[in-house]
């Protein structure tokens, strides 16, 4: 459609301007047909909108989403712990980006969904789970990366004890009732290096998996 082409090139253009927004990530952001992964009936899937998802669920707009990958700085080699797959677009970015992703939902119907969007986007190395995810996903770590769609008023013990040496780990800091601050957690042996990145407001991870949805 002549209009998504005009959209991501608008995308493009936006986040091009954005130091850490590196050639690969660009490449991937071209190559996944965003309109898959939204609403149906929507104008521009890659305007500065947040969509509505099924489960009472929503979807950040194209910008946060490359955003919040071009914050991770994956790798070919990494190895990725997303918590939070919603659509699957930004699970998709990261499949194109590393080794193999790991995805966390606690909504069976988000996960069956964005999973068969991957692979009409043949992308086979990832691994959907239903988990809610607040206390990562041990049986796997450790993760190059961690990516958390949610927020916390501070990170869990658990997502620390799940990153390798040099690993970096992205998700919102802050008060689930107000805006929120993406921060960068860059492990370095015992230490973290803290980066805050830009303002969101997501909601706190929910309790539990989903047992009917």
């Amino acid at each position: 459609m002549s209009g998504d082409r005009e959209g991501l090139a608008a995308l493009l253009m936006r986040v091009r301007s954005e130091d850490f927004v590196a050639g690969r990530l660009m490449e991937a952001v071209e190559a996944i047909p965003r309109r898959l992964f939204v609403p149906d009936g929507v104008a521009d899937p890659y305007g500065e909108h947040t969509f509505p998802l099924p489960c009472g669920q929503t979807m950040p707009s194209a910008r946060t989403a490359v955003r919040i990958a071009a914050a991770l700085r994956v790798q070919p080699e990494h190895r990725v712990l997303e918590i939070g797959t919603g659509s699957g677009y930004v699970t998709a970015l990261l499949a194109r980006l590393g080794v193999h992703v790991v995805t966390l939902e606690r909504y069976r119907t988000l996960s069956s969904a964005a999973n068969e969007r991957l692979r009409a986007c043949s992308l086979s190395n990832v691994t959907f789970l239903q988990e809610d995810g607040r206390a990562g996903y041990a049986e796997a770590a450790p993760y190059d990366r961690i990516v958390v769609h949610g927020s916390f008023d501070e990170l869990p013990k658990a997502f620390v004890e799940q990153m390798a040496s040099g690993a970096m780990l992205v998700a919102a800091i802050g008060a689930g009732d107000s805006v929120q601050q993406i921060v960068r957690h860059h492990r370095q042996g015992s230490r973290f290096e803290l980066t805050p990145l830009f303002p969101v407001r997501l909601q706190p991870l929910e309790i539990g998996k989903a047992s009917l949805l």
